[in-house]
Order: C-alpha cells, then structure tokens, then sequence
C-alpha cells in the first residue's frame, strides 16, 4: 500500500496526459500497478521504482491506445523549417499554459510530442513502442510542433486580447 500511495498520482498523472479521460487513466493506472508487482523481481536494486513504474503505466496506456484505433498515418521524410525553434519567443508561457495547448492537439500528435517532451522518451523508442517508423514519429513530432505554436499564439493572443478589454 505504501508503493501505490506513494506513486499513484505520478502514474495517474502520466497516463491522464495520454488518454485525457479519468477512467482510462485509473483503469491503466491499475492494470500498471499489478503488472509491475508481478515482475517486480525484474527490478535491479538500484533502480528507481517510480520511474520503472511510470514506464510500465505509460507503455500500458500506449497499448490500449493502439489496440482501440489506429491513429497513426505512415508517410514519407518531410523537411519542414517552419516552426523550427520559434518557440524561443514564447519564454515567458508558463509550463501550465503550454500543457493546456498541448491538450487541445490531434492525439496522433498530442501523444507523441508529450512521450518527447514531458516523458523523455526518444525518437526511436517512441517508434518501438508505437511500433511506427521513425521517420513517421519525427513528422508527427515536426507537425505537432507546428500545430502547438499555432495554438500558442492563437491562445496568446486572445489572453492578451482580454487583458487589454479588461482595463
């Protein structure tokens, strides 16, 4: 009880991020939980077990994903410039409002860019793990980034909008 008390909302966390749905994200939580305690023995001693714990609900999440649709499109290389670090003249958003925007993103893109950029997974482990190509999980990657700086700067625009109608 200790263990679940103790990483419970991390993991629920992890998972809600991927599903956006309070049930799923409970019932992946569990299943995660009871997986883990199951292999337990795998664990070396010197691992971290909230982070072994997060793998295995995260991985847990990507499958059910995967076995309810098909969200992913195979394509080819694509070289796209235009959203490459623009980002640095957002510097000020707080971390809460990017969450936000990346919330209301495509899944095939949402899912990907969370596993890179809050998760730290690769591009090829994400592409093992969603079993894609790499060069699929790089477009939707490219693509997500480019939809999330669209969001941001709508966003950033009606927040500033308000602000100026409010004083």
């Amino acid at each position: 009880m200790q263990v679940y008390k103790l990483y419970k909302n991390m993991l629920y966390n992890a998972s809600w991020r991927i599903f956006r749905n309070r049930q799923d994200a409970e019932d992946a939580v569990h299943d995660a939980f009871i997986k883990g305690f199951k292999k337990i023995h795998q664990l070396e001693d010197d691992a971290n077990l909230g982070g072994w714990l997060k793998r295995i609900t995260i991985n847990h999440s990507l499958d059910i994903i995967r076995k309810r649709k098909q969200i992913w499109i195979e394509d080819v290389e694509i070289v796209d410039t235009e959203a490459e670090e623009v980002f640095d003249e957002y510097e000020t958003i707080s971390i809460d409002f990017i969450k936000q925007c990346v919330d209301q993103l495509d899944e095939k893109y949402r899912i990907i860019l969370i596993l890179y950029l809050f998760e730290n997974y690769t591009h090829i482990e994400i592409s093992r793990r969603l079993k894609l190509k790499e060069s699929t999980v790089r477009n939707q990657y490219r693509r997500g980034k480019i939809q999330l700086l669209r969001l941001i700067k709508i966003n950033t625009k009606h927040e500033f909008k308000d602000l100026h109608t409010e004083s």
